[in-house]
């Protein structure tokens, strides 16, 4: 038996039975419809019309539809409207390997998180549906090399968001680095012919990507489909808490006593809160998240316990950080540094700043249940926390604040994500 070309599954280019429109009807018990009508969409490559190259592996078909129709109203709560397309309706600059299912649905969770970041130039990295780094800064290519090196291994291969003009210097730093898929507003002159030196690079121009901040605000239904072709329906999730003085306080009443967080938070610490909330958004749960000046540190993702991922992110955090100082010094991965010197060196400097975590800010999906989870985070010199609150041992969480010294705040809404 000839051996089976297992690379050719990655150029597979799938047929597409799906049909050109689809409509979703809801029909209430009076007859009353409402039907959200969407289209098929494609790019024109190499002179021919195509869709998604595959679903989510080789082998699955699958097809990207936008709304084109259909004003969804149910109770109080209204739909996008038709006609807003942002990762539905792409211009694909450079198709590469041209788009599969997982490529545009990185994009869209990376614009999910941006939907919120847009008063300042700002870079998401998204990798497997999560962001891997997420930056906020003075300029698109600071951002983003902030973003990039806050884990530039799980960086590899996935796609980068901005929401700011790509210029030269972002395209180069990106170019440093492996990407799938590259999405911005606009692309400055030169850049593309950098682009161009990547062959497989997606780069997708949005050009009305200021619509997100409008897309903050705004829902749109949720479709989760179940084993025996079931479907569960949400509306989207959207943060309530968006700004500084949004912030709840940490109080609760126990068995008759006031529990209360001694130190608020600095003003550094309330816009590193909000930032972490905000990207939190886009995290599969169970999640934690520390971050530090408008960046992130550690990201744990889709833990079945909250003492786990914060752990998980805790050593992230870690490993993340040597791989830096060691790229920034030797301009190699820490992995394969073979120097026992210079990695005894380098673990010495990870340690004295505690992975990086000294003075971050702890963000969590869910409340803690118990006062275990964040007390990982604690014993790093985390400063300042934000959580949704809600637990019958917020008291214990509260204490264990005070016994460090550090400030906590309440969203007052769990932020889940599956």
């Amino acid at each position: 038996m000839p051996a089976k070309d297992l690379k050719a599954a990655y150029r597979t280019i799938m047929d597409d039975h799906f049909p050109p429109q689809m409509e979703i009807s809801f029909i209430e018990s009076n007859g009353q419809r409402q039907t959200l009508a969407y289209e098929k969409a494609s790019w024109l490559i190499d002179d021919v019309e195509k869709g998604l190259r595959y679903g989510e592996n080789p082998g699955q078909e699958a097809a990207l539809y936008r709304l084109t129709n259909g004003n969804l109203t149910l109770g109080e709560v209204t739909a996008i409207q038709p006609g807003q397309h942002l990762a539905s309706n792409v211009e694909l600059l450079q198709s590469g390997k041209h788009p599969g299912k997982t490529n545009i649905t990185d994009a869209d969770n990376a614009l999910n998180i941006l939907r919120y970041l847009m008063d300042t130039p700002c870079a998401v990295i998204v990798k497997h549906n999560n962001p891997c780094g997420v930056a906020k800064a003075t300029s698109i290519v600071e951002a983003y090399d902030k973003a990039n090196m806050a884990d530039r291994l799980a960086a590899f291969g996935g796609a980068i968001a901005l929401n700011r003009p790509c210029d030269v210097e972002t395209a180069k730093l990106i170019n440093e680095n492996y990407a799938e898929v590259v999405v911005a507003p606009e692309f400055e002159n030169g850049v593309m012919e950098i682009f161009a030196q990547k062959k497989n690079l997606r780069v997708m121009r949005i050009n009305n990507i200021a619509r997100l901040q409008a897309f903050a605000t705004e829902r749109f239904v949720e479709f989760k489909s179940l084993i025996d072709g079931g479907l569960v329906a949400q509306w989207s999730f959207q943060p309530e808490v968006r700004s500084p003085n949004e912030l709840l306080p940490a109080v609760v009443e126990y068995k008759g006593q006031t529990y209360k967080v001694n130190r608020e938070p600095t003003a550094q610490e309330r816009d590193d809160m909000i930032f972490g909330w905000l990207v939190e958004a886009g995290v599969t749960s169970n999640s934690v998240l520390y971050v530090k000046n408008g960046v992130t540190v550690g990201i744990g993702t889709g833990e079945q316990d909250r003492v786990g991922v914060a752990q998980i992110a805790r050593d992230k955090a870690y490993t993340k950080l040597a791989d830096r100082i060691c790229w920034e010094q030797h301009g190699i991965p820490f992995n394969t540094l073979e120097d026992p010197a210079a990695r005894d060196t380098i673990m010495e400097a990870v340690k004295s700043q505690n992975g990086g975590l000294t003075g971050s800010c702890m963000v969590s999906d869910a409340f803690f249940p118990f006062r275990d989870g964040i007390d990982v985070g604690l014993r790093e010199g985390v400063t300042a926390v934000v959580q949704p609150g809600g637990s019958l041992r917020d008291y214990e969480v509260i204490e264990a604040c005070n016994e460090y010294h550090a400030a906590m705040c309440f969203t007052g809404q769990r932020s889940f994500k599956h």
